[in-house]
């Protein structure tokens, strides 16, 4: 990702390149009213293409082609392919773990050991550690990730609750391992190194992630435990419908030791979606046949339930309701609806980014201020603008990055500053936008609308307040002559 480019024109007035982000934040606004949760159903992914019509119109009237307009938004889409590969996998992988009994199974014991009231902050936690181990987000979210939402579910606990436990510890881990792809990026773009960034950034995101720990038990203690259903009735009911087995937690056990190998995603969640269909045909032959409705199990149904599962709509019945929403899977095809929305997403970023719209509006948060803090803000305003208008968090890191870089020598700041802001406010806030690629990729693997999360993403959204509140209060900010 080094080699993002920043796109120049003839330079667009500050207004021309706001017109396309008013007229798309009025139409989503508008479009959200109307259509509620069902908004990213489609109609979403046109207002975003309406988007980026007004901005090729801006960019028209400005003498920017359409032929370059075109192959940046083809650049865009380019970019997302490897997201894009990741969703059907994950997609795949879920429909393997459902029905080889990988997915009920972590529910199964994880409704044992963690309590309702310690549940919220012990998501966060076991994400953390995940991400960490991982370097990404992503994978967290697809392994454990997905049965923490089933077992907060299951425990009666709001899905918006415990996706957004789940985001705040995956990002952490995400932001302070040094197998991320962004923590490794964000120093590139400064100019500083990996361990050095690593330990400047401990300043601010260890003390967010203490606080968001700390709301999570508050939570978690005020929760109303007299309605959590009984989980005895809810472990029976699972165990009445799947063989469940500690053998079936080899398959997500292989899956983060190939990451944490380095792996290839792609690698890992293929061999992950593969195992979960041989331990579907070992442990559940019996669902594997009901999904056929074949009357005994073959080659030719076994290869056909295992398929239905990795490609289709695919659900389990049990005895209990609650449960029969948390057993099934959309396949490969559930992840189609997300992969829609990022490439019209990529469309309007694409088309902002050819006009010069993306680069003229950091340039204008750049000169808005002037002092040390107003460097600081201006950075966290650019890579917020960023993840709303370009829907990438890649390139909310880049063009800052980029733009910044030489601002922060001239005022005498160490570059891990820049490199520390640029994650604190472009890594993790771009799972709280709908329409950016993070955003559109925990919703879907996760299965609850990002509205619905967004609100308890503590660790996200604090992250951006506290490295201010650092700049505001001249807390750890090293200056150029402090480096050795």
């Amino acid at each position: 990702m080094e080699d993002e480019k920043v796109i120049q024109n003839r330079e667009l007035s500050i207004w021309e390149a706001l017109i396309p982000v008013v007229v798309l934040v009025g139409l989503l606004a508008f479009n959200v009213f109307v259509f509620g949760d069902d908004a990213l159903s489609g109609s979403n992914q046109f207002i975003l293409l309406i988007g980026g019509a007004v901005a090729a119109i801006v960019g028209i009237f400005n003498k920017v082609t359409y032929e370059k307009m075109l192959d940046e938004v083809a650049n865009n889409i380019k970019s997302t392919a490897g997201a894009i590969l990741i969703l059907l996998f994950v997609g795949a992988l879920a429909g393997t773990w459902l029905i080889s009994g990988v997915i009920p199974s972590m529910i199964y014991y994880g409704l044992q050991i963690l309590n309702p009231t310690f549940f919220l902050a012990a998501c966060v936690v076991i994400c953390a550690i995940i991400s960490v181990a991982t370097g990404s987000s992503w994978t967290t979210s697809a392994t454990v990730g997905i049965a923490l939402v089933g077992i907060g579910g299951a425990l009666g606990i709001s899905p918006g609750m415990t996706a957004g436990a789940v985001i705040s510890g995956a990002y952490f881990g995400d932001k302070m391992s040094p197998l991320s792809d962004t923590t490794n990026l964000a120093p590139a773009m400064a100019g500083t190194d990996l361990f050095t960034h690593i330990r400047y950034m401990a300043l601010t995101t260890v003390p967010t992630v203490v606080v968001t720990l700390i709301i999570f038990t508050i939570i978690g203690l005020n929760l109303d435990t007299t309605k959590v259903p009984d989980t005895a009735s809810l472990l029976s009911s699972i165990d009445a419908s799947f063989n469940i087995s500690p053998w079936l937690f080899l398959v997500p056990v292989v899956v983060i030791f190939l990451i944490v190998k380095k792996a290839p995603p792609l690698l890992a969640l293929l061999i992950g979606t593969l195992l979960g269909g041989i331990f579907a045909l070992i442990f559940q032959p019996e669902i594997v046949k009901s999904i056929t409705g074949a009357d005994k199990l073959t080659f030719i149904s076994g290869y056909k339930g295992v398929m239905n599962a990795i490609t289709v709509d695919t659900s389990v019945e049990t005895t209990n309701e609650k449960l029969n929403d948390l057993f099934s899977s959309g396949g490969m095809a559930g992840m189609l609806g997300t992969i829609w929305l990022i490439i019209c997403a990529m469309v309007f970023g694409g088309i902002m980014d050819a006009i010069g719209a993306l680069a003229r509006i950091s340039k204008a948060l750049l000169t808005a201020f002037d002092s040390v803090f107003g460097l600081f803000a201006s950075t966290v305003a650019s890579c917020l603008a960023l993840n709303v208008t370009a829907s990438d968090q890649y390139l909310a890191i880049v063009v800052p990055g980029k733009m910044y870089a030489q601002a922060y020598k001239d005022k005498g700041l160490a570059p891990e500053n820049l490199s520390r802001t640029l994650e604190d406010s472009g890594t993790v806030t771009s799972v709280l936008v709908p329409w950016n690629t993070c955003g559109a990729y925990q919703s879907g693997v996760l299965g609850v609308d990002t509205t619905a999360y967004i609100g308890y993403a503590f660790f996200n959204y604090l992250s951006p307040f506290v490295t201010l509140l650092y700049a505001a209060l001249n807390i750890k900010i090293k200056q150029l002559s402090e480096k050795k």
